[in-house]
């Protein structure tokens, strides 16, 4: 009866610790997921201005969200995380030159942020291999990988 109760007792146990483990983590976010996770601005108009055209790219509205960007980004005209999400809207719409440009410039507002700049070195790459620049884009596409490795 001993042996049967330390039996039961072990397999409790063991059960027990099973139910301990940790979760599996979660996946690593993608450059481009960590910049849409982050606040876009402190600013109360900003965020809903930056909220607003992130609704009218989702209904395909690119007119009314692009103007609700260039309306946030005269509030915050250094806001690095307006100019990439204009720069983004820009490849949507077909105007690689801008999109090019505008992430440009949101690089330049980026600072120290890498996750960003890396982000907009992929809007760089996908804009000029739009324009037919594959060496360009090649380079924008691995400038990108360096920033986050």
């Amino acid at each position: 009866m001993r042996r049967f109760s330390l039996s039961i007792l072990f397999l409790l146990a063991a059960f027990a610790a099973g139910c301990a483990a940790l979760p599996p983590a979660p996946a690593p976010k993608t450059p481009e997921e960590k910049v849409a996770s982050t606040p876009v601005s402190s600013s109360g108009a900003v965020v809903a201005l930056a909220d607003s055209a992130r609704t009218d790219v989702a209904a395909g509205n690119y007119a009314s969200a692009s103007a609700a960007l260039e309306r946030a980004l005269r509030i915050e005209p250094r806001n690095a995380r307006l100019w990439h999400e204009l720069a983004q809207l820009k490849l949507k719409q077909g105007d690689a030159s801008q999109a090019a440009n505008m992430a440009a410039r949101s690089n330049s507002w980026a600072g120290a942020d890498k996750v960003l700049r890396a982000a907009n070195w992929r809007v760089i790459g996908e804009a000029k291999r739009a324009l037919g620049d594959e060496t360009g884009a090649n380079a924008a596409f691995d400038k990108a990988d360096k920033l986050i490795r």
